[in-house]
């Protein structure tokens, strides 16, 4: 009786696909990342041009950075005042968060990417937040 042949595919095929599927999801990971981060489209804050004068970019939006430092203050009406370090520097800047948002809990020592609004008196006043 004849022999048949037996071919078997090699095993190192097998490990080249997966690396290749692995490789594929990881880039589809790191693009939906970056694309889903609804805080890309914003620049960071100029800090220095901010302590030099706040005024001067009134009206724009920024990006910060953030560790919860201190709550300053807080009104029913206007919301709580809160001193924050800026992530990668010694600088303290202070934000304000509207009564609108006041469902949030913010705690010393959290990390937090905010999108922030320079408004009357160079106040920085937050419109959106994430915690980092």
């Amino acid at each position: 009786m004849a022999r048949r042949a037996h071919s078997s595919t090699h095993p190192a095929w097998f490990a080249a696909a997966l690396v290749v599927v692995l490789l594929f999801a990881g880039g589809g990971y790191l693009i939906y990342s970056q694309l889903s981060d609804p805080f890309r489209t914003f620049s960071p804050l100029p800090v220095e041009a901010y302590l030099q004068n706040a005024n001067s970019l009134r009206g724009n939006r920024y990006r910060v950075d953030v560790t919860v430092a201190n709550q300053l203050g807080w009104t029913p009406q206007k919301g709580r005042l809160y001193s924050m370090d800026l992530d990668g520097s010694d600088d303290v800047l202070p934000l304000l968060i509207p009564a609108e948002l006041n469902s949030i809990n913010l705690q010393k020592g959290q990390r937090f990417t905010i999108e922030v609004e320079v408004i009357d008196r160079g106040i920085l006043e937050v419109k959106r937040l994430r915690k980092a």
